[in-house]
């Protein structure tokens, strides 16, 4: 068979920069309404705190929200005045990064799901000084791309498809030079599970093109994915099109208006061909076949498809009106950095190949393991427990390891095993309150250092549990009372123990060893249920506010039991991912109720420098806070004759602020009472719908 092949060259950094332009230049000429935007993160770097947040941006359609939640460095700009109007409202702003190496987004995402991440980035001379910047991204502590504003002066995207290890996602920036690092947007679309997965690495997007001659660029809401699509198109191809929609059954739903045009040789009898230009890279191709002519009763389409004269798809003949996919299974490889696709049409076939869509990625292997995410998710327990703000805490906390946490060391860091924390040291770093329990889960701790801080309470017998420990400095504090016994046998065997000589002098009788007192037990193994307690109190309206000895009649309070199980506890608090603070009783964990509704979760702690009875005072307390929330207007819950086995969970409510509720006559009147630093949030607080549970 005769074949003439069109070998046209299409390089890929050209077409990149086209497409970049094609968008900004339609960007002001789109209005839409907004789509179903589930599991989507959407954030405006750099937007403003006097600026609504979130906001729908009217050329997509999307939700955007402000970064402010997202991290804790940087600083926010915005690009040169004259230059607003060709971008979009997420594109006009900024954060940059003039201090630290590292500076880190860090989200909260589902862990095994696949994520379409996009980072944009455009400098507009935000600064007045038309020095483009040129950094790092990393994922983690794996290396992702380098942006270069000095090439892509208008700006640029990087995108990368990428399943999560944790519930947690750092993107950092790493300033590599001299120039300062900056971000305009960062959002992260959930892809089909079983979509674009490969061999090992993951996908960094090269080019994505639907082939046809119209000026438009694609994406969301035509694409449900919010991917972005360009257009390319050769003189020497022939347009076809369709007015019909296309029944795209596979998870890769490219949008419709992709498959609707395609492009065909000009020349019947040739190969549908392109030389082209990629780098040295291990390659992906993802290409999107439809039929979108009605073929006559003696008409046929039929090809082959080759890469780089190997064939790999046989007599393949697109269905009319349905979407095919087919990719290369494995990576495959340009030698000098050309690449050959062709689509040679069969024998018996009557019409040539055709082509709608493609998409190519580049491999980018990610060889750092992050730290084990129990240790992430305690070392950033204690953080939050602490108010620690240092600049260095940001990221993976033991790799890279030029960017260790400081304070921290960890082992395995150049291997393919996830690190582990082995060393803490939080000497001289303003620490108040209790030992927190949240320590003993750092469970390949060997050296512990909370020394000169303003700790209080008695020295924890957790401490004594944690078996690889060898050092613990625990002097220059206000701790007092007993060292455990166990602690002290563990002295016995080698551990170097480092205390006050106040701790362990019992001679006022102050400090006598507290019996014991049941609590429930967090071991999985040996728990089956956690009983919680639910009360719904529903009183009329008061119109004068009620006097503080007020007494209720308890025939006035209806009341609701219900229990959860102690994996519902854990899914609720994503195995206790997320701390809130801590009381004498224990850690407060952030969670969800069903999915949705945002509670705080009292876990009690055996190691509790509490006891049971005050544990369940703790409830009294934040019953009562109901009171001075609702302004006098309903009752406020009393809980009496109840059996509390452990975790109380309350709801968290937004309106109330931390000078709110420090003002309180109330508050002021009883206990301290902890404020969580939470947009709007505060501890112990109860929705307008009254539910304990």
């Amino acid at each position: 068979m005769s074949v003439l092949t069109l070998r046209t060259k299409v390089n890929m950094e050209s077409l990149k920069k086209l497409l970049l332009v094609a968008l900004i230049a339609t960007s002001a000429i789109h209005l839409v309404q907004a789509q179903d935007q589930e599991g989507f993160i959407s954030v405006d770097c750099g937007l403003s705190p006097n600026e609504v947040s979130p906001y729908i941006e009217p050329f997509t359609g999307l939700q955007f929200t402000t970064d402010s939640n997202f991290i804790q460095t940087g600083k926010i700009g915005r690009i040169q005045a004259s230059l607003e109007s060709r971008y979009r409202k997420s594109q006009t702003t900024l954060r940059y990064f003039p201090d630290g190496i590292r500076n880190c987004y860090n989200l909260t995402v589902n862990q095994g799901t696949n994520y379409l991440i996009r980072a944009t980035a455009i400098y507009g001379n935000y600064d007045g000084l038309n020095i483009y910047p040129k950094f790092d991204l990393y994922i983690g502590p794996n290396f992702w791309v380098t942006i270069d504003l000095v090439t892509y002066v208008n700006g640029t995207w990087e995108e990368i498809i990428y399943i999560p290890k944790s519930n947690m996602l750092d993107v950092c920036l790493v300033k590599t030079g001299t120039s300062t690092p900056l971000i305009s947007s960062l959002v992260l679309r959930p892809l089909a599970n079983a979509t674009y997965i490969t061999q090992s690495g993951w996908l960094k997007t090269y080019i994505r093109v639907y082939l046809s001659d119209s000026d438009d660029v694609i994406r969301y809401p035509d694409d449900v994915y919010d991917r972005i699509w360009g257009s390319y198109f050769l003189p020497t191809w022939k347009k076809i099109s369709t007015t019909l929609g296309v029944n795209s059954s596979s998870g890769f739903l490219p949008p419709q208006k992709a498959l609707m045009t395609a492009a065909t040789p000009a020349n019947a009898n040739a190969s549908l061909a392109g030389v082209l230009e990629f780098p040295n890279e291990k390659l992906y191709l993802y290409l999107h076949f439809s039929e979108i002519q009605v073929l006559k009763a003696n008409e046929s389409r039929e090809f082959e498809i080759f890469w780089n004269k190997k064939l790999v798809y046989n007599a393949y003949s697109p269905v009319y009106l349905q979407t095919k996919t087919i990719r290369n299974p494995s990576p495959v490889t340009c030698e000098g950095g050309e690449c050959i696709l062709e689509m040679i049409k069969t024998e018996r076939s009557t019409l040539p190949p055709l082509l709608n869509a493609v998409e190519v990625f580049t491999v980018v292997e990610f060889p750092q393991p992050e730290t084990d995410a129990s240790d992430v998710v305690a070392i950033k327990n204690i953080k939050a427990i602490y108010g620690l703000a240092r600049a260095t805490w940001q990221g993976d906390p033991c790799v890279p390891r030029q960017f260790l946490w400081n304070g921290l060391n960890c082992n395995n860091t150049e291997t393919s095993t996830p690190p582990r924390i082995t060393s803490l040291n939080l000497s001289s770093s303003g620490l108040t309150g209790s030992i927190s329990v949240v320590i003993q889960n750092l469970t390949h701790l060997e050296k512990l250092d909370l020394s000169n801080n303003n700790l209080t309470g008695e020295v924890p017998e957790f401490l004594a549990n944690m078996k690889l420990l060898l050092f613990i400095n625990l002097s220059k504090n206000n701790l007092n009372g007993l060292v455990p016994k166990a602690l002290r046998d563990r002295e016995n065997k080698g551990l170097k123990l480092i205390v006050d000589k106040n701790v362990d002098n019992c001679s006022s009788g102050s400090c006598t060893q507290k019996k014991n007192f049941p609590v429930v037990a967090l071991a999985v193994s040996s728990i089956v249920v956690i009983t919680v307690v639910l009360v719904l109190i529903s009183l009329p309206s008061q119109s004068t506010p009620p006097q503080a000895n007020h007494t209720f009649d308890e025939t006035m309070i209806e009341t609701k039991r219900k229990r959860f199980t102690y994996s519902e506890v854990m899914e609720m608090t994503n195995n206790f991912h997320r701390a809130l603070g801590e009381g004498g009783f224990g850690v407060v964990y952030h969670g969800y109720l069903n999915g949705s509704e945002e509670v705080a979760v009292k876990l009690l702690s055996k190691s509790s420098v509490q006891g049971y009875k005050e544990f369940k005072a703790e409830i009294a307390v934040d019953a009562a806070l109901v009171f001075f929330k609702r302004e006098w207007k309903r009752c406020w819950p009393f809980l009496t004759g109840f059996a509390v086995t452990g975790v109380l969970i309350t709801k968290l409510t937004a309106g109330l602020t931390e000078e709110d509720a420090k003002n309180s006559k109330f508050v002021q009147q009883h206990r301290r009472i902890d404020v969580v630093k939470w947009p709007l949030r505060f501890l112990g607080m109860l929705s307008m719908d009254d539910y304990w549970y």
